[in-house]
């Protein structure tokens, strides 16, 4: 048999017709191994490339900005080192509300470097940009529903008073207080925040009326500019219709102040007892810690609390010297201690604190009387000399027979305050005088307090000194 035979199918042919349409499509054929590996290769090394200078950049990138933040962090630490240092302050742990105290401090410090440093320059002085706390708290006094105030003249001295809107005794006449605010007769005003609620306070509590005297301050004025003008409003309120306008008891009058106004309190209230004929008799004087001798600045308290706030000593040798002359050789004697002249030789035995502080005030400082100059000067030169111990100057330096007819006394002190033994030493000669003397010490208190009632300033202690000093007010006047 003969096997079957698959037929033969030729392969389909393009037509004749379509193929000269039809792109020519070569075999593929590969290309050699060398351009494969070059085509290939080089967009991948450039990617590479690209990829490692990225990561180059992100290293120097990193490594900058540890480098900053580690400057940052450094710089930090020592700005904050460097406040906690300018900020801290050794303070005594028995004060109260302590940080509070340090910080606000601290706004006083730099507000006195930033004085120094512009009289240097000579762009302002010193007490020109320590006015800036006057400024900063001053309010516009204004009545309301129970204080009437008005700001009148008193013999040509701005004064402001108030009185109570309503009268809670018909027909009564009213206590007055004469009220001298502090500053060391260089700063200050009668019409600062603190003041202007103390007065209201004392208006309200009291039912008496409050005349806060802006008296004229150092260095335009100097001494005695101030006295002379709180010397006038008092004799000015005396006056019979004065007295009638505001309805006050010419028998209870007091004068008070604190700081430089306790001084001056207590001088005007020496020298009204020694005009000849005088009818004007005031019924208590109340000093709150106030500065009242020049002639020693190295007493025991001018030694423990040479750095305490709100008053060191170099800033309480500075008022007394701007008291009393623009002279910066007055100001570097003072500190020294060694300013005293022929007119103080007298006088020293009058602040000798070594018989007129109780031993729990002079612990374990040891008394040195201050050294006198013998040498004579000429008048011009030895005004500040005789100012010094002038006793409109300084209250402490007069005899007991000028103590012995003054009228009962407040005197509040602090045991953190280079005034402390001013204070002390004036409630010891006012009680061998035979005056009745309250004397409330503050173990805790600071120099300044009374002012800080106002927030963020506000202290605890601050608000009982005032209402102590207003209830002692109510119960003796």
């Amino acid at each position: 048999m003969f096997a079957r035979r698959r037929a033969h199918v030729p392969a389909p042919s393009v037509p004749k017709l379509l193929a000269p349409h039809l792109p020519s499509c070569p075999p593929p054929s590969l290309p050699s191994s060398p351009r494969i590996y070059s085509e290939v290769s080089a967009p991948l090394s450039r990617s590479a490339d690209r990829r490692s200078r990225s990561r180059a950049r992100a290293r120097r990138n990193l490594r900058l900005f540890i480098k900053m933040r580690s400057k940052g962090v450094l710089l930090f630490l020592l700005l904050g080192a460097f406040t906690a240092y300018y900020v801290y302050m050794p303070i005594p742990d028995n004060i109260e509300e302590r940080w509070k105290l340090m910080f606000t401090d601290c706004f006083f410090r730099s507000l006195s470097h930033l004085a120094d440093f512009s009289e240097l320059l000579g762009l302002k002085d010193y007490m020109g940009v320590m006015m800036f706390i006057t400024f900063a708290e001053q309010v516009v006094p204004v009545s309301d529903e129970r204080v009437q105030v008005s700001e009148e003249l008193f013999d040509g001295v701005e004064v402001v008073v108030y009185q109570p809107r309503q009268e809670k005794g018909a027909g009564e006449a009213r206590r007055a207080i004469i009220y001298l605010h502090g500053g060391g007769w260089c700063l200050g005003s009668s019409r600062m925040g603190p003041y202007d609620l103390m007065a209201r306070q004392m208006v309200t509590e009291l039912n008496a009326v409050v005349v806060s005297v802006e008296y004229r301050l150092a260095p335009a004025h100097r001494f005695p500019a101030p006295f002379e003008d709180v010397y006038r409003v008092v004799k000015y309120l005396f006056q019979p219709d004065v007295l009638e306008r505001y309805k006050v008891d010419r028998e209870r009058v007091a004068v008070s102040g604190d700081s430089a106004g306790g001084n001056l309190a207590a001088a005007v209230t020496q020298q009204l007892q020694l005009e000849p004929e005088n009818s004007i008799k005031l019924k208590v004087q109340a000093l709150l810690y106030p500065v009242l001798q020049a002639v020693d600045l190295y007493t025991p308290s001018y030694q423990q609390n040479q750095n305490m706030p709100i008053l060191p000593r170099t800033l309480m040798v500075r008022f007394w010297s701007e008291y009393f002359s623009s002279d910066k050789s007055l100001f570097r004697a003072m500190m020294a201690n060694d300013h005293n002249g022929p007119e103080s030789a007298a006088m020293l035995k009058f602040v000798n604190w070594s018989a007129f502080l109780p031993e729990s005030y002079r612990r374990a400082y040891n008394y040195s009387a201050p050294p006198v100059a013998q040498t004579e000067t000429d008048q011009h030169s030895n005004e500040p000399a005789r100012s010094l111990v002038d006793p409109r100057a300084s209250p402490l330096l007069v005899p007991d027979e000028v103590l012995r007819p003054l009228p009962k006394a407040y005197v509040l002190t602090c045991e953190y305050d280079v005034l402390r033994d001013d204070g002390v030493m004036y409630v010891t000669r006012l009680r061998q005088a035979g005056v009745d003397v309250t004397h409330e010490h503050y173990p805790a208190g600071f120099h300044g307090a009374i002012m800080l009632t106002v927030w963020p300033t506000d202290f605890e202690i601050a608000r009982r000194m005032v209402d102590n000093y207003i209830q002692w007010l109510k119960l003796n006047l």
